[in-house]
């Protein structure tokens, strides 16, 4: 005698077991794109670091030699004071989270580039641990607080000797 098979009732089993593949596949795709989004940013957040310590530095090479600030970027690029070629900067390096080459610009008081920022206003993943002198980005809220300005140091006077109690050894 020959059993009969329900189908039916096996087709019912097939059809939950493909539905919760495709549940499980979406919710590895969905974090997968999270996982790489924020790498991705983490990424463009190096880029802007090394693009901003480079105007600092392009900038503080600049001012050294002339004892005031650039008017302009292209300044950076080749020197108009000099007659054979000097460039601070290779190029003006665009903004990795903007993806232009536009900057925000920081004005001296004589109206030269002290530095730049970004002009995104996005929150940075990176609040804290920035290890580069100049960097006092702790806190930012947003990628435009990342301020990268050369700040010349201004020749203080010599300090007095100052001793301790004891009258005859200095401090330093």
């Amino acid at each position: 005698m020959r059993q009969r098979i329900d189908k039916r009732r096996d087709a019912g089993f097939t059809y939950l077991t493909v539905l919760l593949a495709v549940v499980v596949m979406g919710v590895m795709l969905g974090t997968t794109t999270e996982v790489w989004h924020t790498a991705m940013q983490r990424e463009k957040e190096r880029e802007l670091l090394f693009a901003g310590n480079q105007f600092r530095t392009a900038i503080g090479l600049y001012y050294l030699s002339h004892k005031r600030f650039p008017r302009n970027l292209e300044d950076l690029l080749k020197d108009p004071q000099f007659a054979s070629t000097k460039r601070y900067l290779r190029r003006i390096v665009r903004d990795p989270m903007t993806g232009g080459t536009d900057w925000a610009l920081v004005r001296s008081t004589d109206g030269g580039i002290m530095g730049v920022h970004s002009l995104s206003e996005m929150p940075p993943l990176k609040v804290a641990g920035f290890k580069a002198a100049g960097n006092k980005f702790d806190g930012a809220v947003k990628y435009s607080d990342w301020v990268f300005a050369y700040i010349p140091r201004q020749i203080s006077a010599v300090p007095k000797p100052n001793f301790d109690s004891g009258g005859d050894k200095p401090l330093w």
